[in-house]
């Protein structure tokens, strides 16, 4: 099977810790032929089929020069067994463009998962809005007084802006109110931008939970992103240390319900957010902790994803 990877450039993978980077090396552990390129490679002209300029690599098993190039060219999507979207958001609007190419290629034949269409209609922040029985008080809105309506209501609350990621742009509020007006000047943009506001949980102490889901079915083991210090996000990339962990029954729950209704809907791999006992956020772009959970629970993620996409293709 030939597996082409659209993602970021392959000179910027930490190998260490990329998910991408580990779905590549259970790939061609099983025999698999390995591609990638990147969403501005893609190209369409009329007559033709989507294609892309594509690389053909081996990995080396090396830290630092990890792959080697073999092939190099002009490749149309369709000639692929299957394609992985796993460009890291922003879902900024080369993303969008970048799905409505990958969803030309799959009417002329391309397999491509996450399914295009169901990324466009999943947006990570506001999917959750389809499930509000596992999510805690929330508010969307572009206006001022409904967010100083909601604080109110909550005293303390968090606010986001929809398209960020990897904590960026998150603020938490006090009962106090201190900075609020300002704060929502700054993510809303004078009444220009949605944002989202929600009621601040407490239990983030004890981390932000990645309940990873996989055709359907969840990996048995999260990890929970802790904050550190005086900092209240414990995303990764905001410095939050990764503990992984068995799912509680609330996460099973969460996961259990939702799961298969996205799979169902083309989405092969879901990261769920679950601070407490509730959902917070569903990313579809490009879930990562695969290699966090492998290494300190020894449940191998990868396996269970190359697995599923195997699965996938046979059926």
């Amino acid at each position: 099977m030939n597996i082409l990877f659209v993602a970021d450039p392959l000179e910027v993978f930490k190998t260490y810790k990329d998910t991408t980077f580990s779905m590549m090396r259970e790939a061609q552990r099983r025999g698999h032929r390995v591609s990638a390129c990147e969403p501005r490679h893609m190209a369409w002209r009329t007559g033709g089929q989507v294609t892309a300029m594509v690389r053909d690599i081996e990995l080396t098993g090396a830290l630092d020069d990890w792959f080697r190039v073999s092939k190099e060219g002009p490749r149309a999507l369709r000639e692929f067994d299957a394609v992985i979207m796993r460009k890291d958001p922003p879902f900024d609007s080369e993303y969008f463009y970048a799905t409505h190419l990958l969803e030309q290629a799959e009417r002329e034949g391309a397999k491509v998962f996450n399914k295009p269409a169901a990324l466009r209609d999943h947006p990570e922040k506001l999917a959750i809005m389809e499930f509000p029985q596992f999510t805690g008080p929330t508010l969307v809105t572009r206006r001022a007084d409904d967010v100083k309506q909601f604080h109110a209501e909550h005293q303390e609350i968090i606010l986001k802006p929809l398209d960020g990621m990897g904590g960026m742009g998150i603020f938490r509020v006090g009962a106090d109110g201190l900075n609020l007006g300002s704060i929502i000047e700054t993510l809303n943009q004078e009444g220009t931008t949605t944002i989202m506001v929600q009621r601040f949980l407490p239990e983030i102490a004890k981390g932000d939970k990645r309940v990873l889901v996989i055709g359907g079915k969840p990996v048995p083991f999260s990890l929970a992103r802790i904050p550190q210090g005086s900092e209240i996000r414990g995303n990764l990339a905001a410095g939050g240390k990764g503990v992984a962990q068995p799912l509680s029954a609330r996460d099973l729950e969460i996961a259990n319900a939702i799961g298969p209704v996205l799979a169902s809907r083309g989405l092969l791999l879901v990261g769920l957010d679950v601070i407490g006992d509730w959902l917070t956020e569903i990313n579809v772009t490009s879930p990562t902790c695969f290699q966090e959970i492998h290494d300190q629970a020894g449940f191998d993620v990868p396996a269970m994803f190359i697995d599923a996409l195997e699965a996938a293709l046979a059926g």
